[in-house]
């Protein structure tokens, strides 16, 4: 009751000797709602009320020696103070009836709101551990594919290392087996050269004439003219050794 217009919020209540809700948490409660705690209120108020006689007429009292009329009109006017009241009780308890009922229908409100304020509370620590765990596993998750990237990264270096040695490797291998080739090669080469090259041993060609001419040109340093018999035979001598030497190696 009076749910529609109330703002939901957490309540702690308790409930005394008399069975009276007693709020100890603060609460926002719908205008229908007071007004039904409002009639519980002025139950008492109402049943001093009924409960009280009408007036009576003080003027037929103070006579003792009225009449048989007055007095049966006296005893009238104390009848009709007493059906008149019989209303009022009877009002007075549906009133209380009504209160009742409905102090009742209170109490079930806020015993249903005291219980999903636990509820409340679950559901809002379940969410949370929720967040939390899903958030954890996220983390989780993602520390793991990092990992696995950075494995990966080092596997890829520690590839690229081993081919870049071996590369090295191989080009060492390669330059030294050339070294070693070009190296047989000029061997080799110069052991061919040597086989084909032949050793001849030569003897000085018309020495008797070359020691003359040197002698005479000594002797005869201003007068060079006199040696130019010896220079001639000598020549003579150079191209009769040529044409043998061609004779014999042709």
């Amino acid at each position: 009751m009076g749910s529609g217009e109330s703002t939901t919020r957490k309540v702690s209540f308790g409930v005394d000797d008399e069975d009276r809700v007693r709020i100890l948490r603060g609460i926002k409660l719908s205008e229908d709602v007071l007004q039904r705690m409002r009639g519980v209120a002025n139950i008492a108020p109402n049943r001093s009320a009924s409960s009280t006689p009408s007036p009576q007429n003080d003027k037929g009292s103070s006579h003792g020696s009225s009449s048989d009329s007055q007095a049966k009109q006296s005893q009238q006017q104390r009848a009709k103070p007493s059906s008149q009241s019989s209303k009022p009780v009877s009002f007075t308890k549906e009133e209380q009836r009504r209160s009742e009922h409905q102090q009742t229908i209170l109490k079930d409100e806020l015993a249903k709101m005291a219980q999903r304020e636990p509820e409340a509370t679950r559901e809002e620590v379940t969410k949370a551990m929720s967040r939390e765990r899903q958030r954890t596993l996220q983390e989780a998750e993602k520390a793991k594919q990092l990992t696995q990237q950075l494995q990966k990264k080092d596997l890829q270096l520690k590839a690229l290392d081993a081919f870049y040695k071996e590369q090295l490797a191989q080009l060492e291998q390669r330059n030294l087996e050339r070294y070693t080739e070009s190296k047989e090669q000029f061997h080799r080469a110069a052991s061919e050269t040597e086989a084909n090259v032949r050793s001849r041993n030569t003897t000085p060609v018309c020495s008797g004439l070359q020691a003359q001419i040197l002698s005479c040109y000594k002797d005869n340093k201003e007068q060079t003219l006199r040696c130019s018999d010896l220079a001639k035979e000598y020549m003579q001598c150079i191209h009769a050794a040529k044409k043998n030497l061609l004779v014999n190696h042709g």
